[in-house]
Order: structure tokens, then C-alpha cells, then sequence
């Protein structure tokens, strides 16, 4: 028999389950007790027990976003927001607890390492479990740590930016990440100092009925320049888990950051995820994201871009299948002239999943001679799927060149049928389109999450053909 549902698919390495044996898991719910206690069990400093308790009561304050998909299945009494996995943080894959390990060993996260990354960070539930770098970096003045480890060995530099480019108040979701937020990375790339080989954090999520919050902080000094690699999955469980981490970047005067992600939740996650980057003079930052899994996420990474000439590229892609509302997209601020912005965004729908596409384009009187051009592509495979585009585009001077495109359609009966003339199956033919038109997205990945793009996409469709 033929599988047709998301649910009979075999996810394969991303549904390993380890038994749930955690060193301290935080009693289920969000009260001023509970935040409390977690600051208590990371020894936090007195001024971040503050942010968390101001955020806490902003979180009280704030309503649920009503304009996206529905939200009410969420409820924090029974979402655990503290999981501490066994073990101490490790500088070598011999000392990591053996059934952590072996998880992300079949995630190929040690061989990542040692063929193309100059740093690896590997988060298991709330903390990082593992963590390295390569002596030349450190030697030239590059920190990569957990955000534990930053909170107390660089204060200094945590304070003056952690959630200033993300307000505590932004929405929701933001305030509930800075009352727990737990683990993530922190980078500091010197003035001048150019990465050749990225740097990878990789989250992993295990605990049922918990939620992940990792902070991920960037700081790319002026004429630096780093590519940096997120990748997240999670084995699927029958009750929701929760997904609210952020990331700030900052990209100063004449630098670049390449950000790169692979979001590849399980079915039953909400992903609620935050990520906002502010760019200098003549700096660039380019986003490169593949969001696959998660039964809803709302995911729409920002660049502010304060600085003359500076520029950002946003290239996307989301795949929904059944049982997904997946509403992602982009935001951008021209608040300098001469900037620049390229979106280029494609969705893929199936088996009654949702892909919703919003973007917002704001160019300020101040950004003469600015460019954007957004170009927005959804492919339905069927019938009963649905994909929408929502832009507001919000133009504020006549001195801009501004264009946006948007395309929405099914597979080309016709495509097949030449494709089938040629000897191939209707299988086959549909996903060599479906993989010609996420080709311009996994070329921009590195290797190793190119061939992971193409192979969820396979397993993705082995349930929509046929």
C-alpha cells in the first residue's frame, strides 16, 4: 500500500527519541515562582533576573496575535520552560553524555565538524551539551560561546546588546523568551577578522511537552565577516511542544554575515521564533532559510538597515504538508539612502497544508535612491492545499526603484507529461520539478544541508504522489 499522510512517512534520524532523562526538568507552567527558580538554577546575575521579571510582566500585559494562524491549542500550563539535560558543557564529543551523542552523531554533527565547520555548538533540550573552536580564532580574537558562558565571562558586551535590537516588548511571544529563554550562542568577530569556514549551532529538542528558547547573539565588528549555521529538529510527540527562541544580529560599518538555517521541527511544534539583524554603512547581511516541519510556525526574520549602501538578500523556502499552517516571510527597514533589499521567497503546499507568505517593506524619507525587489513563487501539489501572499509595502519617498512580484500555481500537467515522454515516471517527474524549483534556494545552503533539503523534501513527497 501506498503511503499517503505526513504521518505514515518515516522521518528517519530527525524521529529518534531518547528516553526522557533529564538531570532537572522545571515544574509546568509561567508564574514569577517558576521564572524565579530558573534564574536560581543558572545562577543568573542579579541584572538578568531583572529582564526576566520585567519580561514576565509583559508577557501578562500582551495579547495573543490574532492575525495569523490560530494560536489557542497553546497553553503554558502545560509546557515545561526548563529542561536540564545529564552532563556538564564539553569541549569534546568523547564527554558528552553517550545518548546524546549517539543523536547527534546520526545527525552528522562530529563529521560536520571536522570536514567543513570552524566551530560547532550542539544545545540538547535548555542547555549546550558540546561546544568548540579552532585554536587560529581564538587567537585572533573571535569569541564563540553558550550564552551562558557570555552572560558571565562578557558582561559588558551582553548588557550593552541583548534584546536592544529585539525589544522585550516586540509581541508576545519575545516578552516570553526573555523571562526563560535558556542556552544559544554568542559570537564576537573582531574588527577586520574574516571567517573562511562558517561556524554551526544545532538545537535539538527532546523533552515532551517542554519548550526551547535559545538566545543566539552576533556581533560582527566592522570589515568582519562570518557565515554562520543554524540547524533545529525535534522528534514528534502527541502533545504540543514550543519553539520561541531569538536571534539579534548586529552587522557593523563594512562587514557581513551570511545566516543560514535549516528549521526542521516535528509535527507537533509550535515554532514562534524571533530574529532581527541591524546593518551599518556599506555592510551586508544575507538570510538563507528552509523551514520544514512544525505543525504552525510564525517566522518572519528583519534587517533594519540604519546605514548608507547598506544591504540585505533574503532567500527562503517553506514546505507545508498536512496538518501545517506554515506563515513565514520577511521584514525590512530602508532607514539610510542607498540601500538595498532582494527577497526572494518559494513556497511548496501539499495534502491540504498552508503556506502564507507576508513580507513588510518599509522605506523611510530618508532612504533616497534606495532598491527592493521581492519576488514571492508558491507551488501547490493538489487541490486542497492553500497558499497566500500578504505584502504591505509602506513607501515613504519618490526616490526608489521598487518592484514586486508574486506567482502562485500548481505542477504543469503538461511539464509532466513531456517529462513521462522522456522515460520518466509521473513519480519521478513531479519531484524533478518540485526539485528544479527549490533548486535556487538549497544551491545557496552549504553542502551537507543541501542534501538534507533534498532529502525531506523526497520524504515529503513520498507522501504526495501516488
Amino acid at each position: 500500500m501506498k503511503k499517503t499522510n505526513v504521518e505514515e512517512i518515516n522521518r528517519n534520524i530527525y524521529d529518534i527519541k531518547n528516553i526522557d532523562d533529564y538531570d532537572y526538568k522545571i515544574q509546568k507552567g509561567l508564574t514569577k515562582e517558576i521564572v524565579e527558580e530558573m534564574s536560581n538554577q543558572k545562577k543568573d546575575p542579579d541584572w538578568m533576573r531583572e529582564i526576566r521579571l520585567k519580561a514576565l510582566e509583559i508577557y501578562n500585559q500582551l495579547e495573543l496575535p490574532t492575525w495569523g494562524p490560530n494560536l489557542s491549542e497553546l497553553n503554558m500550563n502545560e509546557i515545561a520552560t526548563y529542561v536540564r539535560p545529564k552532563g556538564k558543557m564539553v569541549s569534546s564529543w568523547d564527554d558528552v553524555p553517550e545518548d546524546i551523542k549517539n543523536t547527534f552523531d546520526k545527525l552528522g554533527i562530529p563529521e560536520a565538524e571536522k570536514t567543513s565547520l570552524a566551530g560547532v555548538g550542539a544545545q540538547y533540550d535548555s542547555e549546550v551539551v558540546y561546544h568548540s573552536i579552532k585554536e587560529d580564532l581564538i587567537k585572533q580574537g573571535v569569541i564563540y560561546t553558550d550564552m551562558e558562558t557570555a552572560v558571565k565571562e562578557y558582561p559588558e558586551i551582553v548588557k550593552e546588546h541583548f534584546m536592544k535590537c529585539v525589544p522585550i516588548s516586540d509581541h508576545k511571544f519575545v516578552a516570553l523568551h526573555a523571562a526563560v529563554w535558556s542556552g544559544g550562542s554568542f559570537v564576537y568577530v573582531p574588527k577586520g577578522v574574516k571567517l573562511d569556514i562558517p561556524l554551526q549551532s544545532y538545537f535539538r529538542l527532546n523533552s515532551p511537552e517542554s519548550g526551547q528558547f535559545e538566545h543566539t547573539l552576533i556581533i560582527v565588528d566592522e570589515g568582519a565577516s562570518l557565515h554562520f549555521i543554524e540547524g533545529c529538529s525535534a522528534p514528534k510527540y502527541n502533545k504540543v511542544n514550543l519553539h520561541a527562541g531569538c536571534v539579534e544580529l548586529y552587522v557593523k560599518d563594512n562587514s557581513y554575515l551570511r545566516y543560514s538555517t535549516i528549521e526542521n521541527w516535528s509535527k507537533n511544534m509550535l515554532n514562534l521564533n524571533t530574529k532581527k539583524a541591524i546593518v551599518g554603512k556599506n555592510a551586508e547581511i544575507d538570510w538563507v532559510s528552509g523551514s520544514f516541519g512544525s505543525k504552525i510556525s510564525m517566522l518572519y526574520p528583519m534587517s533594519i538597515l540604519n546605514g548608507e549602501n547598506a544591504k540585505t538578500e533574503f532567500t527562503g523556502i517553506s514546505f507545508a504538508g498536512n496538518g501545517q499552517n506554515l506563515d513565514n516571510g520577511f521584514k525590512v527597514i530602508h532607514n539610510a539612502p542607498n540601500t538595498s533589499s532582494v527577497v526572494n521567497s518559494k513556497s511548496i503546499s501539499k495534502n491540504g497544508g498552508k503556506c502564507t507568505f507576508r513580507s513588510l517593506v518599509r522605506v523611510n524619507e530618508n532612504a533616497k535612491k534606495s532598491k527592493c525587489s521581492i519576488s514571492c513563487e508558491s507551488l501547490m501539489l493538489d487541490d486542497i492545499s492553500v497558499s497566500d501572499t500578504i505584502p504591505v509595502n509602506d513607501v515613504r519617498t519618490d526616490e526608489v526603484e521598487f518592484s514586486h512580484e508574486a506567482k502562485i500555481g500548481k505542477i504543469s500537467d503538461k511539464a509532466i507529461f513531456y517529462l513521462m515522454s522522456r522515460g520518466l515516471s509521473e513519480e519521478d517527474a513531479k519531484a524533478m520539478i518540485v526539485r528544479g524549483f527549490a533548486y535556487p534556494i538549497s544551491k545557496e545552503l552549504p553542502v551537507e544541508y543541501a542534501v538534507e533539503m533534498n532529502n525531506l523534501i523526497n520524504l515529503e513527497l513520498e507522501g504526495a504522489i501516488g
